[in-house]
């Protein structure tokens, strides 16, 4: 295997694999005579109030500014403030000009800039590329208070503001676009948020290590340029530093020789760079052993395809996706290198998980659980952050996400290993909810997290999760490495719903029953007591083509579940219902994909409602199938022999429409659209008035489309039943 070595010292710090404790810095000054701010401050006078003259970072966000541990950039906030640090927060501010950026003065240490809790182009935009109406994030729900592609537009704002000024980018929008990445609204490749904003330091991932540490060495005197090490970071570099040992990514996955004369590791463009950059690409190859590069993981670097040549080479794009998510276990991840223009991008392996003990530090900390309080009154309609009224009510238990589904970013952006907190954090939680929210009536809307029920399940063993390079923990079927015991979470909801002032404890996250199956106990505790008649569950599909794509399991684990819902309803004498979730026109879907889905809906009684097709959100797996129409989850290579398999696309707006029209089967307005497609389709046999058939073959008077895009749940559907209540929403 050829290896490179090339050299500076740009990189000169080991990458840790038993980083600092976040609760083991010593406090910066400020923390010697102030106390933590009620809230922290969002204008001068509420600066003059806490006698600060100057704030030693500012936090700039896309979202309304609410004190709550479900929002960003209040936890980073106060985890910074746990650390000594006087932070200032700026709220959607006015991007046309740069004067309120300047609201809290200048910044002694960095900005801090986020897109806030939603990538902006997600929030603002459908599936089919239309402009939202509202914001859940944002006061009155009113649209159009953050830019697209915020971080890039903020962080330029902030260095017109004060120049000189490190700038450092997180939060989802910079995590998934940490790499150049299939762009859908501008359906192209764009390069690094990082090249784009010319920020100093991209953050991915939950933010909270990678900030501290960025905190303390600026405070100690550092010069940003000079924090390149740490992980869970991205930064940019001139060319790879003395003793990293550099592999083209096309030795980790083969994809065979390029089309003509395409370098993947040079620019396609001459203007893109200068001589001395040629120069670099071009130095000698060094041999390195696999034995070597074994050896010294950590201090190897992939070259993934440059930009340039990923923006016209889909085959190629599909191969660097697929790379990329190979390398994101912290355990064996590896450091990756991607050329833009003359200069580089530089990802840092992912940031080790918080302990326990960390999590709930951060957790802990003295929110005040309450919107900024110069908002005015948060009961008045104007006033309300839609955002804030689903989730205050809430407690997240836990981080992460082993599922990998294909199309979702939870895994790309939490890492897929399970961080939980303790019993004692949560009901603490849980208790403060009850003591501090306004006209709280005893219920939890929510004991959850990015999904319901993976608290604390975890790999049997350490040493082979931090070796294990799978993108899911189960699919194609749960390993047999996995731990799957969900005993200490029934014991969570039941000294949670014994609390004094406690109610009735719901579960609104997306529960994976596949996993749930696994506990049949755990199914007769969540049915019995936190399921309030409906129960939202995501099987997204009945036909194993797009379920594979998806990496979701089989209809026959939805089966098993439902089998087992229904056993235990009855049992608690009570009428309850599961409401399945969908997506249609998603990569590897055909129209007879679509077709079966609504036979099955039918069949079963469903009617969804809301639908909207499949949105590639960046740098997910089902992204880069969509643009390339290959799947990444198997070996890429250009000789059609050796390729595992093509992904059909379902990309015409006319072919999305279909998909979505086949999920509202029920609806007239769709009729005629699917009376041709099923005689195109050969079957007409599904036209008529029988239990058996689809659609009718009259036509009634239409009654009109239902309103689209403006519920922020963007890529599952809503499922009709009849009853006077409405089911609980679930938090994405």
């Amino acid at each position: 295997m050829d290896s490179r070595l090339r050299g500076n010292d740009e990189i000169n710090m080991p990458l840790s694999k038993q980083p600092r404790s976040i609760l083991d810095y010593p406090k910066y000054w400020a923390a010697a005579h102030e106390r933590p701010a009620y809230q922290l401050p969002m204008c001068r006078a509420d600066m003059d109030k806490l006698g600060w003259d100057s704030c030693d970072i500012v936090l700039v966000t896309g979202d309304a500014y609410v004190d709550l541990p479900s929002f960003g950039m209040a936890v980073i906030g106060r985890a910074l403030e746990a650390q000594g640090f006087r932070v200032g927060i700026i709220s959607q501010p006015d991007w046309k000009s740069a004067e309120d950026f300047k609201a809290l003065g200048k910044p002694n240490l960095f900005w801090g800039v986020t897109a806030g809790n939603m990538d902006s182009m997600v929030n603002r935009y459908t599936s089919e590329r239309k402009i939202r109406s509202d914001d859940a994030y944002t006061v009155g729900g009113v649209g159009g208070k953050r830019p697209d592609r915020a971080v890039t537009v903020y962080a330029q704002r902030c260095r017109e503001a004060f120049k000189g000024v490190p700038v450092v980018i997180g939060g989802i929008e910079a995590s998934l676009r940490r790499i150049a990445h299939y762009d859908y609204w501008s359906d192209k490749v764009r390069r690094s948020v990082l090249m784009d904003s010319k920020a100093d330091i991209l953050v991915y991932g939950n933010g909270e290590r990678q900030i501290i540490d960025i905190a303390h060495a600026l405070g100690a005197g550092k010069n940003i340029k000079d924090l390149k090490h740490i992980r869970g970071t991205a930064v940019m570099v001139n060319q790879v530093p003395d003793g990293w040992i550099e592999i083209p990514s096309t030795d980790v996955d083969e994809i065979g020789k390029p089309f003509q004369h395409i370098n993947p590791y040079a620019m396609n463009s001459p203007q893109a760079c200068d001589e001395k950059a040629m120069h670099r690409l071009r130095e000698k190859v060094v041999p390195v052993s696999i034995l070597d590069i074994k050896k010294n993981r950590d201090t190897t670097v992939i070259r993934m395809p440059s930009y340039e040549a990923l923006v016209d080479d889909e085959i190629l794009y599909a191969h660097a996706s697929r790379l990329l998510h190979l390398e994101t276990n912290p355990g064996n991840a590896r450091a990756l290198i991607q050329q833009h223009g003359s200069r580089q991008v530089w990802i840092n392996p992912p940031a080790i998980p918080l302990t326990t003990e960390e999590l709930d530090s951060v957790f802990d900390l003295p929110y005040s659980r309450l919107p900024y309080l110069g908002y005015g009154d948060i009961k008045a309609k104007e006033t309300k952050i839609p955002a804030y009224e689903m989730i205050k009510n809430s407690v997240n238990i836990m981080r992460g996400c082993f599922g990998g589904c294909t199309f979702c970013s939870i895994t790309e952006h939490e890492g897929r290993i399970i961080q939980s907190r303790s019993e004692k954090s949560i009901l603490n939680e849980v208790e403060a909810i009850r003591d501090k929210t306004p006209n709280f009536t005893g219920v939890i809307s929510d004991l959850g997290g990015p999904t319901a029920n993976m608290y604390r399940l975890k790999c049997k063993s350490a040493e082979i999760e931090a070796s294990c390079r799978k993108p899911s923990c189960v699919f194609p079927g749960i390993c047999k490495n996995l731990g799957t015991d969900h005993n200490p979470l029934i014991q969570l909801y039941r000294k949670t719903r014994n609390l004094k002032g406690i109610k009735r404890v719901f579960i609104a996250s997306g529960l994976r029953y596949d996993l749930a199956v696994e506990s049949p106990e755990y199914i007769k505790e969540l049915v019995t007591h936190h399921v309030g008649g409906y129960l939202k569950i995501a099987p997204e599909h009945t036909e194993s083509s797009p379920l594979d794509k998806m990496m979701k399991p089989g209809i026959g684990s939805y089966d098993k579940f439902k089998e087992l819902f229904d056993k235990f309803s009855k049992q608690a004498g009570k009428k309850q219902y599961l409401i399945p979730y969908f997506i249609a026109a998603h990569p590897g879907t055909t129209d007879e994909d679509m077709l079966n889905l609504a036979l099955w809906l039918k069949q079963n009684h469903y009617k969804a409602d809301q639908v909207q097709a499949f949105l590639p959100s960046p740098m997910s797996t089902a992204a880069a199938m969509y643009r390339s129409g290959r799947n990444p989850l198997k070996a890429i290579s250009r000789i059609k022999a050796r390729y595992k398999e093509e992904v059909f696309v379902p990309k015409r707006k006319k072919q999305r429409d279909l998909h979505k029209a086949f999920l509202r089967y029920h609806d007239k307005d769709n009729w005629p659209m699917l009376r041709d497609a099923l005689k195109k389709m050969g079957r007409a046999d599904l036209i008529g008035s029988g239990d058996h058939q689809l659609i009718p073959a009259y036509q009634s008077a239409p009654l009109g489309r239902a309103k689209q895009g403006t519920n922020f749940r963007t890529q599952h559907t809503r499922v009709e039943r009849k009853s006077k209540s409405k089911p609980p929403r679930r938090r994405r």
